[in-house]
């Protein structure tokens, strides 16, 4: 119980009109018996307008259904109540500004109601009005900064695609949705042809710039919220099609190679071509439930190395049983080509 020393020269209605926080009283009637000054600041009603009036009108609009009801609620049964601001953003009409020459703006609030007894046994309601504004805004930020750095984290600086770390997660989670699902799963590993003569010939601002225009050109291409496009190092990338069988593949291949063709950025020292192009290796997982997944990528490494060795400005499907079965020897993992074959 709180007490007072009689010689105590702070009046308890002082106390209750200077804290942050609105305190409405009210009766088994759900008539108005206390208004502090919180609550006439942010309601723009004064106290002297507010004693003695029901709840329901005494505020210049209609409280929300749900504080009535708690309000009843807690009148009838006893039971205290709590209105998160997840749920009810502003039950009631407070404002953080209610001069007339300015726009009001509706706080957001949390509110707790309380049942109290009288003296005379009757039930009274305390509802306790706090301004959640502060804190919303607050999670607001943190929230967009989270955001920001999750962008961050999986995302390439550069061209504004999935970057490896990104693939490598979602990898994990599509090649386990296929094998529970016995779905299949596309992999398409892709690499810039001659891009380090693109450099030597162009700088390497022109090259940074032609790597935005590919991995846009590539992007374009996905149709479905599923499809995930990542640069996988340098002047490769690779894609993840979830249920895409592997005549479909085929043909998907062929658009991506044209998208980037039809580009026309000039490259003089191309072998291939007068233009930028690509190069395309692609495999596809489809009941194979033993399969390590690291043996799908060194497929698709394996076809994107059979595309450059046989020509480039192609794409070259191997089937993902036939890697399998192949020695080594005849079908090297694109990371251990020879530089001069890769470029």
């Amino acid at each position: 119980m709180v007490q007072f020393l009689s010689t105590s020269p702070v009046a308890v209605e002082q106390i209750l009109n200077s804290i942050s926080l609105g305190l409405i009283l009210v009766d088994a009637e759900q008539h108005v018996c206390m208004w502090n000054g919180w609550i006439e600041r942010h309601s723009g009603v004064v106290a002297e307008q507010a004693l003695g009036r029901h709840i329901s009108e005494v505020f210049e609009e209609l409280p929300s259904r749900a504080i009535l009801n708690a309000i009843s609620n807690t009148l009838n049964y006893g039971l205290p109540v709590v209105l998160s601001n997840a749920l009810h953003r502003s039950p009631l009409p407070l404002f953080e500004r209610v001069e007339h020459d300015e726009e009001k703006k509706r706080i957001h609030q949390s509110i707790t109601i309380t049942p109290l007894h009288a003296d005379d046994g009757s039930r009274l309601c305390l509802i306790q009005v706090s301004d959640s504004s502060t804190s919303i805004k607050r999670e607001k930020i943190l929230r967009t900064h989270s955001e920001a750095l999750k962008r961050e984290a999986t995302t390439d600086s550069l061209t504004g695609i999935y970057n490896r770390r990104f693939f490598d997660e979602h990898f994990k989670i599509a090649m386990g949705h296929a094998v529970r699902h016995n779905v299949p799963l596309s992999i398409f590993m892709l690499d810039i042809d001659f891009f380090k003569e693109y450099n030597d010939s162009y700088g390497h601002v022109a090259g940074d710039k032609a790597l935005i225009q590919v991995a846009t050109a590539l992007r374009k291409q996905l149709l479905r919220a599923t499809d995930v496009l990542a640069r996988f190092g340098g002047e490769e990338f690779i894609l993840i099609l979830p249920n895409m069988v592997p005549e479909l593949a085929m043909q998907f291949a062929e658009k991506l190679r044209c998208a980037v063709w039809d580009l026309n950025i000039p490259h003089i020292n191309s072998r291939v071509g007068d233009r930028v192009s690509i190069s395309i290796g692609f495999s596809n997982y489809h009941k194979h439930p033993d399969i390590d997944q690291h043996l799908l990528l060194k497929c698709a490494d394996a076809a994107l190395y059979q595309a450059k060795k046989t020509g480039r400005n192609q794409s070259y499907y191997l089937p993902l049983q036939d890697f399998q079965v192949s020695s080594a020897s005849t079908m090297e993992p694109s990371d251990s080509h020879d530089e001069g074959l890769l470029n």
